[in-house]
């Protein structure tokens, strides 16, 4: 810590003690030294385009060229159940995140939807908000960061490599913050007995005869509270980096032969080209491991055997140390085999005596097939089928009726354009083989 302080302190005139987080502390470094101008994610920030400017409402873009809007916009999606992986997310009543196929209203950064436009979706816009499409802010500070971390890589200082990709990867989410935080206090009854019934109220601990420690929400986006919009907060931002990055792992992750995904990573049957690849090339992806036996069972949850023989094993959950290559074998052999176990939890608050204390807990080690695509009796899965145009059917009923009439009308007008341009594509192509076979026959033979 003495030394990241020091190097901030050297290289950027930001004392760490000033700052309370990883991304505030990359904020300060961005605003000080790289604000001339009003880091997989640093390569996002620095290579593509932002959006910017006063944002501007459009409240009906039904008739609008998606190609000529740069924002965030509501838009009636139908992805061909044809894709086996589909691209956009969709977030249902459940809160739960899925890949769907099928009939959808969302709001989505434009240019995810001209992408998915191009992998064979229909999208027709609604509203949104439009913004100026402007060169990225970050490209000397990514840049910047990116040749110290390589450089301290080449001198074995990998403490200080980790701060430089904690400094590069901690901004962008930064702009993301959520302006609803909450607050905590130490306070006397009548304090405790006021929060307490407000709505804004969390939880409190009595830790003496007069004293509470109270938590509470601030800055609720209820007509009850005066909102207030955070000062340092671009949520278009962060929500345009996100986006940016799914578009660029797409067709990775789309791979027939890909085992396994986080955000930056895959796992694959076949190599990448040789271009594709560099440990120090930013954007490039690193060749980590020649696989040569793994089970890749839920994210953050796998095992695999390289081909020198070398085992890794991964597993996100407070049972991971009895987690062993076993498990994984039982578990694929029976999606239902599971294990209980006793967890020491080596740091559990007890706020009525204020100490940090050992507890033993019971814990069921199975995690289940998730439900977020159809597994068929085989092994394999499927995307979920859906239709859902709620976001519409909560309008009026004469204006939903009305509009859901108009956008199936449209849809169905731009699947039989579709299907004729298709057909006229495959005509043109047979009547191009037919004149080149033509002419070969009819050539000079050989003497």
């Amino acid at each position: 810590m003495q030394k990241a302080q020091k190097l901030c302190w050297e290289q950027y005139s930001v004392d760490i003690e000033e700052v309370i987080t990883n991304s505030s502390l990359s904020l300060r470094i961005f605003r000080s030294l790289f604000y001339d101008v009003n880091s997989l994610y640093p390569f996002i920030m620095k290579s593509f385009s932002m959006p910017g400017g006063k944002p501007v409402w459009k409240g009906n873009l039904a008739n609008a060229d998606l190609s000529n809007l740069f924002g965030f916009i509501e838009a009636y999606v139908y992805c061909p159940a044809e894709i086996k992986r589909p691209f956009l997310p969709y977030r249902g009543k459940d809160k739960t995140l899925i890949f769907p196929t099928g009939e959808f209203v969302g709001v989505y950064y434009s240019e995810e939807l001209k992408y998915a436009k191009s992998l064979g979706y229909t999208v027709i816009p609604l509203s949104g908000y439009i913004f100026e499409e402007m060169e990225s802010p970050f490209k000397s500070y990514v840049s910047t960061l990116f040749e110290s971390r390589l450089q301290a890589k080449k001198e074995g200082n990998d403490a200080l490599s980790f701060v430089y990709k904690i400094l590069m990867n901690s901004l962008y989410g930064r702009f993301g913050i959520n302006p609803e935080s909450t607050l905590t206090e130490i306070c006397d009854f009548q304090r405790y007995r006021k929060l307490m019934q407000d709505p804004s109220f969390v939880s409190a601990y009595n830790i003496s005869k007069e004293n509470y420690i109270v938590s509470y929400r601030s800055n609720m986006d209820d007509e009850m509270y005066q909102w207030e919009p955070p000062k340092n907060s671009a949520v278009h931002i962060s929500a345009a980096v996100t986006a940016n990055a799914r578009i660029y792992m797409y067709p990775f992750i789309s791979r027939d032969d890909c085992y396994y995904t986080d955000t930056d990573s895959v796992v694959l049957g076949s190599p990448l080209p040789e271009e594709g690849l560099s440990s120090i090339e930013l954007g490039k992806f690193k060749l980590e491991d020649h696989i040569k036996e793994g089970i890749f069972y839920a994210p953050k949850s796998y095992w695999y055997c390289t081909e020198v023989d070398k085992e890794v094993l991964k597993f996100k959950g407070a049972a991971k140390s009895y987690v062993t290559k076993e498990w994984f074998q039982n578990k694929k052999e029976d999606p239902t085999y599971s294990k209980d176990f006793e967890v020491e939890n080596l740091f559990t608050r007890d706020w009525a005596n204020l100490r940090v204390t050992l507890q033993k807990k019971s814990y069921h080690l199975g995690k289940e097939q998730n439900n977020k695509r159809i597994h068929l009796r085989d092994g394999t899965t499927l995307p979920i089928h859906m239709k859902d145009i709620s976001a519409i059917e909560d309008l009026s009923p004469k204006m939903s009726k009305s509009l859901i009439y108009n956008l199936r009308t449209l849809h169905e007008k731009i699947m039989k354009n579709e299907a004729i341009k298709k057909e006229e594509e495959q005509l043109e192509k047979q009547e191009s083989e037919d004149t080149k076979h033509t002419l070969e026959d009819n050539s000079d033979p050989d003497p």
